[in-house]
């Protein structure tokens, strides 16, 4: 099993979404940094766990967990010119971006907060920690995986 940290703005769409989604599940789209495509499209399987990450608000941090249901498949968001993460390079037969599919597994009953997680030793390599990293997909260690579950107890 792989572990990952998935970031969302909770404005755009926060774990409380994906909770009242039918199933509790959802895609996860938009995806539009090829090194983060390729965590997804290359290394997710199904039945990895991943924290959900609330970006880009008040207090960024770790809010809970999901699921991957579905392994990467093609990204039809970047096909519709409606939609926000339209790209007009893609085609249905050449779509470079992917998204997998995702299933609520818990909500976190506090928010393990970016400022609680950058001084914990055990979490000093974790790659969403480092100076500059914005990527919205990230690996996460087993030994990091553990030990931000230990945060949350």
């Amino acid at each position: 099993m792989n572990y990952w940290l998935m970031k969302s703005e909770p404005s755009t769409f926060g774990i409380a979404d994906l909770a009242a989604m039918p199933g509790q599940s959802e895609h996860w789209d938009g995806i539009r940094n090829y090194q983060a495509r390729n965590f997804m499209r290359d290394g997710m399987r199904l039945g990895d766990l991943a924290f959900f990450y609330h970006s880009n608000c008040p207090m960024p941090g770790i809010v809970g967990i999901v699921a991957i249901v579905r392994e990467a498949y093609s990204d039809f968001t970047a096909l519709d010119p409606e939609s926000h993460y339209y790209d007009p390079k893609c085609t249905s037969d050449n779509n470079r971006w992917c998204m997998v599919d995702v299933k609520l597994q818990q909500i976190f009953s506090r928010t393990i907060s970016l400022t609680e997680l950058k001084p914990q030793d055990a979490l000093a390599d974790m790659l969403t920690l480092r100076k500059g990293n914005r990527l919205s997909i990230t690996p996460v260690s087993p030994t990091e995986w553990a030990h931000i579950l230990t945060m949350h107890r």
